[in-house]
């Protein structure tokens, strides 16, 4: 077993072929390979113990404060004479942890969502249902992805992890409601076919540049589409922008929010 005394599940470590430029955590081991999931990433990797290094959480830790501190919704309400009704969101997510992220993180902004924890391939047979059963504004379809340039090249979706899935659940949903207009749909994880899912029908999707998104992105475009005045064009440039990565991470088309608004109060 060599290193595994020093190393245990839940540790927080970097790798150091990577210039240790992201920081996971570890959730699993075999002999001399650790099981890896992004701290905040959408993504999961392996690595020989070898490879690995002990991370310092200081300096991510207020890293990512800061990130969640400009993430707190800047959209003033009148509420002397006006009630509002944000759109409501179905968060489907292939991981749990990330789940309840995002979940706290609605329930910070005051919205209302319910959350299913489901694995990628599975979402696609199962999400009409559930569609049917919340009858959401706003469906988020998550999880992990990867690109696998051994497998291909970046055109081919046969090359991505979980894209296909991603693809085959948007198409499932479209077949529900086919208006961009009435079912807002986000898609994606780390890395995926972008150009795929938004073809497939979604409206916001990861990831242009095929790099790693936060945990949180897909979570922010729905939090400021569900506070969206469902009458005007959204700024999808300045929407964009809030996630971690910008346009490189998430991309999507203009479409109108999905907030009522409503008076007297």
């Amino acid at each position: 077993m060599g290193d595994n005394m020093e190393w245990k599940v839940g540790d927080l470590v970097t790798r150091k072929s990577h210039q240790n430029d992201m920081v996971f955590k570890i959730i699993g081991i075999e002999e001399e390979i650790c099981y890896l999931k992004g701290l905040n990433i959408r993504l999961c990797a392996d690595s020989p113990i070898s490879d690995l290094k002990k991370h310092i959480e200081e300096n991510d830790i207020e890293e990512e404060r800061e990130f969640l501190e400009k993430l707190k919704p800047d959209i003033t309400l009148n509420r002397n004479d006006y009630f509002y009704l944000p759109g409501k969101i179905l968060h489907i997510d292939g991981d749990e942890e990330y789940l309840k992220r995002c979940l706290d993180y609605y329930e910070k902004s005051n919205i209302w969502a319910i959350g299913i924890v489901e694995k990628e391939e599975n979402v696609a047979s199962n999400i009409r249902n559930w569609l049917e059963e919340y009858n959401p504004s706003i469906v988020i379809i998550t999880g992990h992805d990867a690109f696998y340039s051994k497998k291909g090249k970046k055109d081919n979706i046969e090359a991505y992890k979980n894209s296909i899935n991603f693809v085959n659940s948007i198409k499932e949903a479209r077949k529900y409601e086919k208006s961009h207009e009435k079912l807002i749909i986000i898609a994606g994880a780390c890395q995926s076919d972008y150009e795929e899912l938004i073809k497939a029908g979604a409206n916001f999707a990861s990831s242009p540049k095929r790099i790693n998104i936060h945990a949180l992105d897909p979570a922010i475009i729905a939090c400021t589409m569900s506070l969206s005045d469902i009458n005007q064009d959204i700024d999808l440039k300045a929407i964009l922008e809030k996630t971690k990565y910008g346009a490189s991470g998430m991309g999507g088309i203009r479409t109108k929010g999905t907030m009522y608004i409503g008076y007297p109060r």
